[in-house]
Formats: C-alpha cells, structure tokens, sequence
C-alpha cells in the first residue's frame, strides 16, 4: 500500500533529489525498509540499533509516531509521512 514521504533536504541526495518519494509499507519499520531498498543509505541515516534516531522526528498525517507505536505505527495507504531532522545550535 503506497504512502508518501516527504524527505528532508539532507537526505534528497540519496533519494535522487527527490523531495517526495512514493513507499508500499503497513508500517514505520516496514517503512525504512522499504526506503533502505529503494534509496540505500538511507535507513542508516535514520536509525539506530533498529530505533529511529533521537534527533530524526517523523509523522504519519501530522502526528509523531512517539504517540503511535514509535516503529510499529501502522501506516494505512494514502497516508503521509514526513521525516525531519531536528537542528539545533545557535548563537549565544
């Protein structure tokens, strides 16, 4: 089942560029999976030991998968998904 993903300006360079990417996954990890498939690189650049990295934020529909089941959210066909990397930093 196709979900779209939003991929940050990062991570375009393994996407081909792409800043949407169209995904068949029923859930996150089945998710990073399937981008590691078709964008190698990319899952290492997300996750750690299996988890989604502390500094790597993603939402299905607007909401965080910390409040869905973190890896296990279930994504249904047509949802969104947007991942974003935390910045941080500045001057003081």
């Amino acid at each position: 089942m196709p979900v779209t993903v939003s991929i940050p300006t990062p991570l375009q360079r393994l996407s081909g560029g792409k800043v949407k990417v169209s995904c068949s996954a029923t859930s996150i990890e089945g998710l990073l999976e399937a981008l590691e498939m078709a964008h190698p690189g990319m899952k290492e650049r997300l996750t750690v030991s299996g988890k989604v990295r502390p500094f790597i934020n993603i939402y299905v529909n607007g909401e965080d998968i910390r409040t869905l089941g973190a890896e296990a959210s279930v994504l249904k066909e047509g949802d969104t998904v947007a991942i974003i990397a935390a910045i941080a930093g500045g001057h003081g």
